[in-house]
């Protein structure tokens, strides 16, 4: 019995220690810039001849500011943009469907944006060897500064101008559509001067981050960052500080390239049969670019027009979206070397959400499955259980002819386990098995964006954020105290104050925690009461029937 306590002190330790640094990397502090002079990202080159690998990106100067136009402002069902006429670039980006806090829903989020404690925007523009091309330095010009998508209306096209030398005609278009979060950048090329023109696409994100101190533990924050993906190696991430070391460079056909954060993503998708290069930047000042570059060439020849596109996704990791976009960008939504027990968990949660219509009510109910699902094992623990308690005078008196004389004393516990028939890590090892499932439903209940800001019932308005009256973490404590009075108790005075003390930790330590987790934890012990409190008395019933 000794055994199966220690054994179980170790693996609730081992829980609360994961808990607590995927809170933390949950948790980071918010990057702040530490200079205002920021990096001007530098044009990717051109390849130097067509299919030829293109070299990276020179480094670039810092200039006093960021180099702005005339702002652009558009307004749809989703998003409040900003573009700017210097480079064309999506300077900024509010998300209107979700607010920075749940009771300011006034105040959307913004993903993008170019100034500010951090800057996070994306730009495009074109790329060649003949002539002069637009990139995003160059200044366009707009026929309007404010483009809104008006009711009944499907899509919103905002068109910017560009003449160049010798005939050269660039119309760059934004194309939002109606509950979508998907942008169409297209670059219309007219060629009305008298040779063939070869023209290349880039696209790429700029973020700043500075990464937050070591908290507990020295636990890193959470991951924020660029990833890739292609058809090849599927899911890769690009962290910041590899960007420093060894710029990417990835030549693939179709994928995408994206730089994440908790709940959102920013991410260009080339046309799937494009042949492209994956490529990175550290531009100083804790800026860094992340993009893609076409290799091979659209030609447009004299008095023609010839289209090169791509597209944007700004927007929630919404996985029933993202697996609509594009291949591979629900990975997006990073549940870790768990993730094939996590994604089966969230498929099941998302179905009883379409049923019930509440996420609370969702966590509770799927809570019952997995306890309906774990009931042999759980059965098992609680007879085992049962049985320890029978012998537990025994136990005790063993420990009283023994004394310190530990060789002895545990020569004679196993004697009276095997006599006896009990496993003693029976009641220990059940648990062991659904621990990966108890992590597992935490990062699907941290990861999903779903779960941002979802109120449950009265006084719980966010399943995302801690219990603001402590209320669900008190019953928790309290639920884990009832476990240990009903439970074997050890027969070191010094292991049972320790295991009496848990409760009491585990109370602290989750009052920190998303509503949610401990809403489900609530859930797990109740029901867990319930279970050893019938197989207990149905045992015991067995055993005076005997």
């Amino acid at each position: 019995m000794d055994n199966q306590r220690l054994l179980l002190l170790v693996v609730l330790s081992v829980i609360l220690l994961l808990l607590w640094q995927a809170w933390e990397k949950q948790h980071p502090t918010n990057p702040v810039a530490t200079t205002t002079v920021p990096a001007a990202p530098s044009v990717p080159a051109a390849p130097a001849t067509p299919g030829a690998s293109p070299a990276l990106a020179p480094k670039s100067e810092a200039v006093a500011s960021l180099p702005a136009g005339v702002r652009i402002h558009v307004t749809t069902d989703l998003f409040k943009a900003e573009l700017d006429t210097r480079g064309g670039d999506l300077r900024q980006l509010d998300l209107k469907a979700y607010p920075v806090k749940v009771n300011e829903p006034n105040k959307p989020l913004k993903l993008l944006r170019d100034h500010g404690g951090y800057v996070f925007y994306v730009q495009s523009g074109l790329i060649g060897h003949s002539g002069q091309w637009p990139d995003h330095k160059t200044l366009y010009q707009a026929a309007a500064t404010r483009y809104t998508l008006g009711p009944g209306q499907n899509s919103l096209q905002v068109p910017l101008t560009w003449v160049g030398p010798q005939g050269l005609r660039v119309t760059k278009t934004y194309t939002f559509r109606r509950n979508s979060y998907v942008v169409d950048v297209s670059y219309a090329v007219t060629n009305g001067g008298g040779r063939a023109r070869n023209a290349y696409l880039y696209a790429q994100l700029l973020r700043s981050y500075i990464a937050p101190p070591h908290h507990l533990f020295g636990v890193a924050p959470s991951y924020v960052g660029a990833a890739i993906y292609s058809p090849a190696k599927k899911y890769q991430k690009v962290p910041f500080d590899d960007m420093r070391n060894k710029p990417l460079a990835a030549t693939t056909r179709g994928g995408w390239v994206a730089v994440l954060q908790h709940y959102f993503v920013g991410a260009w998708i080339p046309p799937s049969a494009a042949r492209t290069q994956f490529y990175s930047e550290a531009l100083g000042n804790h800026r860094y670019v992340v993009g893609y570059k076409t290799l091979t060439p659209t030609t447009i020849a004299p008095g023609t027009t010839a289209n090169l596109d791509a597209r944007l996704y700004a927007g929630p990791t919404d996985q029933a979206r993202l697996k609509k976009v594009a291949p591979g960008l629900d990975l997006t939504v990073d549940y870790g070397w768990l993730t094939f027990i996590a994604s089966p968990i969230y498929w099941l949660l998302d179905h009883i959400h379409n049923v019930v219509g509440n996420w609370g009510w969702s966590i509770i109910l799927l809570t019952v499955l997995i306890k309906l699902v774990f009931y042999p094992l759980s059965a098992t623990s609680y007879r085992s259980m049962a049985h320890l308690r029978r012998v537990q005078p025994k136990l005790a008196s063993l420990k009283e002819r023994y004394g310190d004389d530990r060789e002895k004393l545990s020569k004679a516990m196993m004697e009276i386990y095997k006599t006896e028939k009990i496993n003693p890590l029976g009641g220990c090892l059940p648990i062991v098995v659904q621990i990966p499932v108890f992590i597992s439903l935490y990062w699907v209940l941290l990861q999903s964006v779903e779960l941002r800001q979802a109120p449950f019932i009265l006084w719980i308005h966010d399943l995302s954020a801690r219990d603001p009256y402590f209320i669900l973490p008190i019953l928790m404590g309290i639920s884990m105290l009832v476990q240990q009075l009903i439970s074997p108790q050890m027969t070191d005075p010094l292991q049972r104050k320790v295991m009496m003390a848990m409760p009491v930790l585990f109370t602290f330590f989750f009052a920190f925690f998303p509503s949610g987790l401990v809403l489900y934890w609530v859930c797990q012990n109740l029901l867990s009461i319930a279970q050893q409190w019938w197989i207990t008395r149905r045992f015991n019933a067995d055993q005076r029937a005997k």
